[in-house]
Order: structure tokens, then sequence, then C-alpha cells
């Protein structure tokens, strides 16, 4: 058996998302050493896969375009969201100090390190017409990066969800999306669509990847680059085993590394960021209703997210809380085959919400606004399929699909075909032969679409209401009146897309107070114990109110960690 090496260091964090990074930068830079242990071959966790926004509210990039827009952030409005949103699960001394650290989370980084944010667009909350929404200015998104900022370490950057590249080529948010849509209609979009073409083909050329790293892979890229120049020491394949503990506090840990085991003494104490469970089979069964087994779930978080940071925290005395009404926040996803025999999955994000375009269940029948959110919409997809596995078909007529893509299937230029030989999408001259393709009742689909299409061409849906707040606006087609979310499907033939549930990361996690310290079974905080990121409860009362509440409080409660490991106020 191997002989057991030593690391000495003030602070060990267990993985290498924006939460872990965010703890191990800030303890570096307020003068502690600390080393970092990635259980997977790259940095970047579920962040490097991610949108890269973050919810921060009272954050100075989306001050300041809010402003510009004639907007402001009135004193409390963000609490008052989150008591309406969380409801009983509503934590006043977590989202306190979320809403008090946020903005000087973001003010630290953009001073100290290679992270910079911007707010590209005035992203709305996702219910901002319930108490204290807001039209925009609360989400960003870290800038694109250059990866060759990171040498010899950009092949160590996991790299993005390959279903949300194109060509393998990340789109920024904003303007830059609209472009790609526009490309066939617009001079100008057509300019720059050609210019990022020319360039990803150049990057592939000499570097064999994109290189303009945007969304999570740019804040990814950024907290890597950040660790490396403030000196953090950085391991890869160390996944951590079993904390150390001394007189009653945690002071370390066991890890697995490619040159045998290691133990590592960690004096002021061990951060938890190891990404949650969505890769845990049984926690899945016990805490996702719709998986009975924990096998009906599709989740595009990295395989090695698996539950580690739960179970070293139960192991030394944790709280995990798991009353939250919904344990993760849900996404619907499409199986997309990979010419490696492997299976991708596409996280339906933007595509529900454009004109001629809703989802149906196998019965044929509409169950749900489809603009509304992405964890909205899996709910209702839930309520509908009752004990029946929740599936659901995205459908679209041939000029929607044309103009817009779905899901995976690109929009125009870009063929059909390959997405209908490999059985990704379905297709039908007519609505009762699709219906037969995709195993769905063709009677009451004809009724379904029939009713959508009287109510479409005035640009209404009285049954469900696509288009009726400001988000859903915002991800529609602003060239489309009077409703930027309906268009009748009418133009065959027509195309669907299967759906089932995924998730963007877990919301039930180990319990923890107002300074990311880990709570025991009574209340206590273990000491020398933090948690942050995807293996924290969620503060969001297992709702979802907005984009970027995943990653928002990830780095929030990082920068909360280290910080109080530096004995800061933050």
């Amino acid at each position: 058996m191997p002989r057991e090496g030593t690391i000495d260091c003030d602070v060990l964090v267990a993985g290498s998302g924006a939460g872990g990074m965010a703890a191990a930068v800030t303890a570096r830079k307020h003068g502690l050493d600390v080393v970092v242990a990635e259980k997977e071959p790259w940095f970047g966790g579920t962040t490097a896969l991610s949108g890269g926004w973050l919810w921060v509210p009272g954050n100075r990039p989306g001050a300041r375009l809010s402003e510009q827009a004639g907007a402001t952030e009135p004193p409390g409005a963000a609490r008052a969201y989150l008591q309406d949103q969380c409801g009983p699960w509503f934590d006043a001394a977590r989202v306190d100090a979320f809403l008090a650290a946020g903005p000087r989370m973001v003010e630290f980084f953009m001073r100290e390190t290679a992270v910079q944010f911007e707010c590209p667009v005035m992203f709305p909350d996702y219910h901002p017409d319930a108490p204290g929404g807001a039209p925009g200015g609360r989400s960003i998104v870290a800038a694109p990066f250059d990866g060759r900022a990171l040498g010899r370490s950009l092949a160590k950057l996991r790299p993005p969800l390959p279903e949300l590249t194109l060509f393998g080529m990340m789109l920024g948010s904003g303007k830059e999306i609209v472009h790609f849509f526009n490309a066939t209609r617009s001079f100008e979009s057509a300019r720059v669509v050609a210019k990022r073409l020319a360039s990803h083909a150049r990057d592939l050329a000499l570097y064999r990847r994109g290189i303009r790293l945007t969304n999570g892979n740019a804040l990814a890229g950024r907290l890597l680059k950040s660790a490396e120049d403030a000196g953090v020491r950085l391991l890869l394949v160390a996944p951590v085993r079993e904390l150390l503990r001394a007189d009653g506090a945690v002071r370390g840990a066991r890890l697995d590394t490619a040159d045998g085991p290691v133990q590592v003494r960690a004096r002021r104490g061990v951060v938890l960021a190891c990404g949650g469970f969505p890769q845990d089979v049984e926690r899945r069964r016990r805490l996702f209703p719709h998986a009975p087994t924990g096998a009906e779930h599709w989740s595009p978080a990295p395989p090695g997210n698996t539950g580690d940071g739960l179970r070293l925290a139960e192991q030394a005395g944790a709280r995990i809380e798991q009353d939250l009404p919904h344990a993760a926040a849900w996404v619907p996803v499409s199986r997309v085959a990979r010419r490696d025999g492997t299976t991708g999955l596409f996280p339906h994000f933007i595509d529900r919400a454009k004109p001629g375009v809703i989802a149906v269940t196998r019965k044929g029948r509409r169950f749900v606004n489809e603009a509304n959110s992405y964890h909205d919409f899996v709910q209702g997809l839930v309520a509908a399929a009752g004990r029946d596995a929740p599936t659901a078909f995205l459908l679209a007529d041939h000029r929607a699909i044309r103009r817009y893509g779905l899901g995976f299937a690109k929009a125009f230029p870009l063929p059909l075909g390959p997405y209908l030989r490999s059985g990704y999408l379905l297709r039908g001259d007519t609505l009762a032969a699709l219906a037969a393709r995709a195993g769905i009742d063709a009677a009451a689909l004809q009724v379904t679409v029939d009713a959508y299409n009287r109510h479409a061409r005035e640009g209404a849906d009285p049954e469900f209401r696509k288009g009726s707040s400001a988000y859903n606006r915002f991800l529609g087609d602003a060239t489309v009146a009077p409703n930027p979310c309906i268009a009748p499907l009418e133009v065959p033939p027509f195309y669907a897309v299967q759906v089932v549930v995924g998730d963007l990361g877990t919301y039930a996690g180990i319990g923890t107070d107002g300074r990311a310290r880990v709570l025991g079974a009574r209340g206590e905080p273990i000491a020398g114990l933090y948690a942050a990121g995807n293996d924290m409860a969620s503060i969001m009362g297992g709702n979802y109110p907005a984009g970027g509440i995943t990653l928002g409080p990830a780095m929030t409660f990082g920068y909360i960690a280290g910080c109080d490991l530096a004995g800061i106020v933050p």
C-alpha cells in the first residue's frame, strides 16, 4: 500500500466550480495558503457548462444598465421578492447575508481578480409581476474571455456543453445570439456571424478548440486564471474521501491522487463545494418524485457530481436540508445522440418561448405557458403527467423551425436532415402523421392545435397566457406583433422534439448559516467546516426566481466563506 503523503495549508476547498473557486481566491487574496482539490480531470465544475449568469441584486453593472433604462432598484425590493418566492421556506438570515455581501463580492472580484462581469441585456426576473420583481438589472454574466490567457492551463478547463455550442463555438449572451438568429435577414447580422465563424475556424486550426470563452466557460476560465495568479495550489483528479477532525473541529481531509493517498492538514478549515448530488442515483430516488428508481432523470451536470460533499458533511454530523418543495432546479432536456455513441443533453432555455412553438403531452394537450421559466415548465409537466412518466413534445411548424430552430435542431440555413436521420427530430406532413410518429393522441392533438390557432392568429393565448409577462416577451421575437411569443402552427410539415426532466443543479443540501458555516444536527456551527455552491442548501426555497440564482449565491457564499476563514467581515 503506498505511503500517505501530506500537504499543509490554511484552507482546503473541495471542488472547483464558482462557489469553490470564489472561496479559494477570496481566502488567498486575504493572505491564506489555499489548496483546491478537484475530483475530475478538469477545473470548472458545473459552472463551466452553464449559462454563466449570476443573480446579484444591487450589482454595479446591472445598476448602470438599469439607470440607463430609467429604472432603479427600490430599497428592500429584492428581499420582498425572495420572501414572496420562498414562501414558508424564506431563510431571513441567509437571504440578508446574501443581499448584503453580493454587491461587495462583485466589486471585490472586478477590482482584485481577472473576473469581470457585464450586464449586456435587461434580463427580467422570472416572475417580474410578483411583489419586488424587477424588469432587469439583477442578473449579470462574466465578460467574454480570451482562453489564451490561461496558457497551458486552458487544457485543464472543462469544455462547454457540446449541445450548447455551434460547431464547438460558444455564443455570447444578448446581442450575439440575436445576430445569429437574424443572419439571413440582416446584412449587419450576417457580417457579425461571418466574422465570428471565421475567427472560430482559425482557433480550431491553431488550438483545436474555441478560444473565445463566453457564459459559464468564461466565468470558470476567469476564476481559474484568478486562482493561478493569486497562488492557489490546484489539484486535479483528487477526490476528497474523508474529513479529518481534531478537538471537535474539521482540520483537513484525506484525498486520493494519482500519486497515492494524501492527507491535507488545513489549519483554518475546509470548504465543501462538490457540486451537489445531480448524479447521485440513490439520493435522486429519495428526493425526486418523478424518478421512483432514481434513473428516470437526465442531468447535464458533470458525472462526478455524485453528492460527495453531502456525504462528507453527514459524516461530520451536519444537517442536510431536504424538505424544500423542489429538491433541484428543473429544466426540460432533450436527448442527443453523439458521434461517439454517448448521449448528450440539450437544455431547452429559449426555444419554448418562440412564436409558433407549443408543448403537448402524449395525450395531445398543452399543459403550461411554454414561455415561462424552465423550472415552472417542468412543474407543469410533472403535474400533467400524474402517474405517467413525465415526458412532453415541443411542436413547431415549418416556418417556426426554419426561423428559430427547435432544441438542438438549428435554424435555416443549416439543414434539418441530420436531426431527422438520427431520430432526434420527428416530422409529419400533417399533424396526424406527426402524432403517429411521436406516439401522441392524434385526435386530441388536432383539437389542441385548432383551438390554439384560432386565438394565435390574433396574438392571443387565453388558455395559458403565453407572452403575458416581461420575461415571456424577453425570450420571444420582438419583430412579431402583437405578441412576440405567439404565432399559429399552420405551415406544413410539422416537427416535434421529445423532452424529459433534467436539472440545472440541486437545491436540497447542507444546512449552513449566514457565514457559510456548516450546521450540526442541533443548529450549531461545525468548527472548521463551510459549504458553498450546490452543496449548500439553496436559499431560494425550492423556487427559481430569476436567471443566475445558483451562481449568484454560489460566488457570494464562497466569498463569505473565504472572508470568514481569514477573519474578515465580508
